[in-house]
């Protein structure tokens, strides 16, 4: 498979080869710059199979797999059977898992999945589509899987197997633990497994227990392997597939023995292999600020000292001789790495006025600013900066919060019920807005996964809006500046999303229009469980660049923020903004008027902590790595990276 894109995100190497730079590595890979440009790869990989067995009059047998990894193969496959003709009369295929129980008409089963993907807009015959079935009897199962067996060995075994990988290390549902000699079975999913697929079930409760799988032996049977992997949530894992030991603990590390199996990889999901997290332990390398910045703090950290200790034989012995070669002494090194992070803390992240801005992360001018906090669901706002946004309004710049999505997903029936049943109670007859009734009728009588009526969603929508409201005011916000843009990407009614389209992003531009900031602030912690901070971010970025001409874009900065799943690496942060105990407790205060959103969080991803205590963990975490490296100690810091649209 060809790398069309060669990255090297942090570095130049000087004369490694290839060989040096992945000495780490033991499965082969490929790494590009977005999983649309490697899914393209991958389903030209596919096409040119199944074309050379057409023409040599024989069936293409292919393994294939689900999630969110292989959509986008399936969407240009589908593209080159309508476009170009690519036709699927002579493929068998056999899918690689299925949820147990699952019924096939389920929107949850791999069944629906297929064939809302792929099978249903292709020339494929129906008998030669094999998925497991869900549906079987528990006491027939065996005989099952032991025949799904025999048809993929009688189709003449799997030609080409395409895999995702879970965080558990699983490859299929098999979960650690599983056997290489392991065959097609029923197996009991991981809690991490179940985790993570719960935002497809609307909470973990609804996720089934297990799962019926092909086994490890059968997917190293095949001719050829192609595992797609995207995201900073895959990163530990493919670095402890590719790099570690073969263990049962991680079953994909059992791949490193497959004679003809490729890691497809996004530039997050490669981003912890040593050659990227740690190049100077690879080889020589082209020393830029941002290197030196991430080398400093990990040597800091590694030898738990603070920047102005590190002493020559630190960095000698830390694979940093040529950096130190360079600069000449551990002194320089401390006292530059120590001045670049002191200059990113302020108090001030408006901006101080009347003030020497040289050495500041933001403007002294103009000393009024007109800011945009993007939020793309209604409480990531004071979750990921609500301290910051409290100075902003306490230090007099004209601040405006726009929620992008109504964020009604995240509310429970429970909660939607308990506010209609009160409402009810008290318009009787005379609402006419929402028939309250209608909403009880409704959620009391929902079935499981069903989607919610328009009236529902209408409902959940205004509860996240006004607690919302109670937030923003209690830290000092005017109502007049809190704006809902409600883009209709989100409103499904159900977690999957449409695409982001051109009516998102002109009522984003229309908002950045009318407000001219000097300040955008928006989320840039892509790895959210749902996915809709992506789409935002993304949003937020086409109208960007369709403004970028306009006079009063060129005052205007773009910041962006971690939302509640993780904060930037100490390296990254261009903007550090100190918290007091009493603010921390200001931010505490403008979370919990997010009821709808406490105790029960419906989308936690692989943090079990309500999404207060995550920020407040994560601010005072922040603040402690400042004081480890020896800085000024704080109670808490929320961290920013300027980013150049």
């Amino acid at each position: 498979m060809k790398n069309t894109l060669d990255i090297k995100p942090d570095i130049s190497y000087k004369s490694a080869g290839k060989f040096e730079e992945t000495r780490f590595e033991k499965i082969h890979n490929e790494i590009f710059k977005n999983s649309v440009e490697a899914s393209k790869i991958v389903a030209e990989e596919i096409a040119t199979l199944i074309r050379s067995k057409q023409e040599a009059n024989k069936n293409c047998v292919l393994g294939l797999a689900t999630g969110s990894s292989p959509i986008k193969v399936y969407e240009e496959l589908v593209r080159m059977h309508k476009e170009e003709g690519l036709s699927f009369k002579n493929v068998i295929t056999f899918n690689l898992d299925e949820y147990y129980p699952m019924n096939k008409e389920s929107k949850q089963s791999y069944h629906y999945f297929m064939h809302q993907h792929l099978f249903n807009h292709i020339d494929i015959h129906p008998d030669n589509i094999n998925i497991p079935d869900g549906t079987v009897a528990i006491e027939e199962l065996n005989q099952y899987c032991i025949d799904y067996e025999m048809n993929i060995k009688k189709a003449g075994g799997l030609d080409f197997q395409l895999l995702g990988i879970g965080r558990t290390g699983h490859v299929g549902f098999n979960e650690p633990g599983s056997h290489i000699n392991s065959g097609t079975r029923i197996i009991t999913l991981d809690h991490i497994t179940r985790v993570d697929a719960s935002s497809d079930f609307n909470g973990i409760n609804n996720v089934p227990k297990r799962a019926i799988t092909m086994g490890v032996s059968t997917i190293m049977r095949s001719k050829r392997i192609v595992l797609m992997a995207w995201g900073q949530n895959k990163a530990d894992i493919i670095k402890r597939t590719i790099q570690g030991e073969i263990s049962s603990e991680v079953p994909a590390t059992f791949l490193q023995n497959h004679p003809n199996a490729t890691f497809v990889l996004d530039q997050s999901a490669a981003s912890s292999l040593t050659r990227f997290e740690t190049p100077w332990l690879v080889g020589e390398c082209i020393w830029n600020q941002e290197l030196k910045s991430k080398a400093i703090v990990w040597l800091c950290q590694k030898t738990n000292q603070s920047i102005l200790k590190l002493t020559d034989r630190d960095y000698n012995n830390n694979g940093m001789s040529d950096l130190l070669a360079q600069e000449g002494s551990a002194y320089d090194l401390n006292i530059n790495m120590f001045n670049v992070l002191q200059h990113t803390i302020t108090g001030w992240p408006g901006g101080k006025p009347n003030a020497d801005d040289a050495h500041r992360p933001e403007r002294a001018n103009p000393a009024k600013k007109r800011v945009i906090l993007f939020s793309p669901h209604p409480d990531d706002d004071v979750i990921s900066m609500g301290g910051t946004f409290a100075k902003l309004i306490k230090q007099g710049h004209e601040v405006h919060v726009v929620y992008q999505t109504s964020g009604n997903i995240a509310v429970t029936d429970d909660e939607a019920l308990k506010f209609a049943e009160v409402c009810n109670d008290f318009v009787g007859e005379d609402s006419s807005k929402i028939n309250f009734q209608a909403v009880i009728d409704f959620l009391k009588n929902k079935n499981d996964n069903q989607i919610d009526s328009l009236e529902v969603r209408k409902l959940k929508g205004l509860i996240r809006r006004r607690e919302s409201y109670a937030a923003v005011r209690y830290i000092g916000l005017k109502d007049e500046n809190v704006h809902f843009l409600d883009l209709p990407f989100y409103e499904t009614g159900q977690v999957k999303k449409n695409p982001l389209g051109t009516e998102d992003i002109e009522i984003v531009a229309e908002i950045i229009a009318k407000i001219k900031p000097h300040q955008v602030f928006a989320a840039g912690d892509l790895a959210d469980p749902h996915g809709t901070h992506e789409v935002c971010l993304n949003a937020i970025f086409a109208a960007l660049k369709q403004l970028k001409g306009k006079p009063y874009m060129k005052d205007c900065w773009l910041w962006l923020y971690r939302g509640a799943w993780h904060e930037w690496d100490l390296h990254e942060i261009d903007m550090s903004v100190p918290l007091s105990p009493d603010e921390v407790l200001l931010k505490r205060q403008a979370i919990l008027f997010h009821q709808s959103q406490k105790d029960r969080v419906m989308f936690q991803g692989n943090d079990s902590r309500e999404f207060w205590v995550r920020a407040e963990d994560r601010n005072k975490n922040t603040a402690k790595l400042y004081d480890d490296l020896g800085l000024a100690e704080y109670e808490a810091i929320e961290a920013f990276k300027r980013f150049d649209y």
